[in-house]
């Protein structure tokens, strides 16, 4: 007799944002259909997750996968494979360090058709607001993009200048709202920044610690302000992305309660690293806003509990090694590769702090459900009948050293390096196909599908 199911996940512990229960998971196709305390039908593949966690499919809405045109700083095909590794199953790639960088239909296309050939997770990405675009955001948005991106200082990449003055950001924002288009901001202050590192240069100052007292709190903040209030004056809707700070989120919060359409991203390496770890570790630590004082790291966590945080995002931005190395610090690439470390390591570290029911739950809507309802992306970031059968299964009883050599990076460098881990991917599922399993991606994993926003069908 035939079985109506084609996978049945059997003993796990399924995890949704309602809470953490024993169960077996039926997959028909590409979808849940099935989940149970216990199932008592067969299926022709039956996986046994006794003893671990049956999570949502990490969907990681911010990376830097650089291609087409810098593939050499990492890839679709590297890239996606180690969201893989850290139980990623879809990514939204960030429109810059690509080349060229997505700023309309045709770019947009070419990075859409590279990533189909390559990813072997689902996928969608981000425009560009730059001044030069303006006029062109409803291209993007009829191709697909997930929202459009702006910089509110220098982006470092020379094709893709910020927008540094308020009425540009201003127009921007009113354009995007006419075509219901989500825009994303890195909230740094340009002048703020620039003044003090003139400064520091004046004064010959180019260590670590030098670079980070140009990049204080308040270049952070000043942006955020900036950007919620032409948010609410242009009715736009707002993604503030990789948040440092509680008081950055307070912001955030506080104008959310004024009718502002904002939301807000932090990420795993604001709440497993703080300002110490940065001088220590160096190069591999640099990042825009940079990582603060211990008693901000502490305070995110906080904030996680009050509901500020929307959804946490990698910000995987990686870089050939030769860019990691200068005697100037300022002259650093800043960027943190942390895709395949991090997810696990945040946690594990969340079940040491909050306990594992809590945490798990908690971060099942912060890594999947929240992300999912933020972008638009129906049938992804939950395991519920009817879903797409993404799911990770997670083992959280064995301690273990994170290694960069175990790294799929196109370059191994990381800042968890001898960092203690908790949570170890054991596989990985997308659509009802295994693509990771025990330390490499499943023999004949198939590719990934573009996914566009307010869409229940797959593109």
């Amino acid at each position: 007799m035939s079985s109506r199911f084609d996978v049945i996940v059997r003993g796990g512990r399924v995890v949704t944002p309602e809470g953490v229960t024993p169960g077996d998971v039926g997959i028909a196709g590409e979808k849940i259909a099935h989940i149970a305390v216990a199932i008592s039908e067969s299926a022709p593949k039956e996986i046994d997750a006794s003893g671990l966690q049956v999570f949502p499919g990490i969907l990681d809405a911010h990376v830097h996968f650089n291609e087409p045109g810098r593939t050499e700083w990492e890839g679709l095909a590297t890239g996606s494979a180690a969201l893989a590794a850290g139980g990623g199953a879809w990514f939204c790639d960030m429109p810059l360090n690509s080349t060229p960088p997505v700023l309309d239909a045709a770019s947009f296309a070419a990075k859409a058709s590279l990533a189909a050939e390559k990813s072997v997770t689902d996928f969608s990405l981000w425009g560009g607001l730059v001044p030069q675009n303006v006029d062109r955001l409803a291209e993007l948005a009829e191709a697909g993009v997930i929202g459009v991106k702006a910089f509110m200082c220098g982006s470092g990449v020379a094709d893709f200048p910020g927008i540094t003055d308020e009425d540009t950001l201003r127009r921007g924002m009113r354009r995007a709202a006419e075509l219901g288009l989500l825009v994303a901001v890195h909230a740094e202050d340009e002048g703020i920044a620039e003044r003090l590192t003139a400064a520091a240069r004046a004064e010959g100052r180019t260590d670590i610690r030098s670079w980070l007292d140009t990049r204080p709190l308040q270049v952070e903040l000043a942006a955020i302000r900036l950007a919620t209030d032409l948010a609410g004056e242009t009715n736009c809707p707002l993604h503030i992305v990789h948040v440092s700070s509680p008081e950055g989120l307070a912001i955030v919060a506080d104008a959310r309660r004024h009718g502002v359409k904002v939301s807000a991203e932090t990420c795993p390496h604001y709440l497993l690293l703080n300002e110490a770890d940065a001088l220590r570790i160096g190069a591999a630590a640099k990042c825009a806003p940079p990582l603060r004082p211990e008693a901000s790291r502490r305070g995110l966590w906080d904030a996680l509990g009050l509901g500020w945080v929307d959804t946490i995002g990698s910000d995987h931005s990686p870089a050939p090694p030769a860019l990691k190395t200068a005697a100037d610090f300022f002259d650093v690439w800043g960027g943190i590769s942390g895709i395949q470390h991090g997810f696990p390591l945040l946690l594990g570290t969340a079940v040491e702090r909050l306990g594992e029911h809590r945490a798990l739950t908690l971060f099942s809507m912060l890594l999947a459900a929240d992300v999912a309802r933020r972008f638009q992306l129906p049938g992804k970031g939950r395991l519920a009948v009817g879903a797409d059968a993404d799911f990770t299964l997670l083992d959280l009883r064995h301690d273990r050293t994170l290694d960069n050599s175990e790294l799929l990076y196109r370059h191994r460098q990381g800042p968890y390096h001898g960092r203690r881990c908790r949570c170890t991917v054991k596989e990985t599922w997308v659509r009802g196909a295994r693509i990771w399993r025990d330390g490499g991606i499943a023999p004949g994993a198939r590719r990934g599908q573009l996914l566009r926003p307010n869409s229940a069908a797959h593109a």
